[in-house]
C-alpha cells in the first residue's frame, strides 16, 4: 500500500477524492456516514483546508485511510530539537 507525504493543505481534496473512488463509495454514501449533505462533503472535496482535525479524521475512519505523522529527518538549515524536548504551538 503507498504512502503519500502531505506538506500542503492542497493536496488534501485530490487524495481524499482518489481514496473515496478506491473505496468504491459515491460522495452521497460517505457523506451519509459522514453525517453531512452531500454538497459540504463535495465542497471539502474541493477545498479541504477549512476542514478540522476531527472530520478529517472521521472522514479518513470511513475511507479506510490511516493518518501517520513522522518526524522529518534532520537535514541542513532544518535541524530538529533534541529528544525530550517539545515545542510550543
Amino acid at each position: 500500500m503507498p504512502t503519500y507525504a502531505v506538506h500542503a493543505a492542497e493536496q488534501l481534496p485530490a487524495l481524499l477524492k482518489a481514496f473515496r473512488k478506491a473505496a468504491g463509495l459515491t460522495q452521497g454514501e460517505v457523506a451519509a456516514r459522514l453525517g453531512v449533505t452531500q454538497q459540504t462533503l463535495s465542497a471539502l472535496e474541493r477545498n479541504a483546508q477549512r476542514v478540522s482535525a476531527d472530520r478529517l479524521l472521521h472522514l479518513l475512519g470511513i475511507l479506510g485511510v490511516d493518518m501517520v505523522l513522522q518526524e522529518k529527518p534532520a537535514s541542513p538549515g532544518n535541524e530538529s530539537q533534541p529528544t525530550g524536548e517539545t515545542s510550543q504551538w
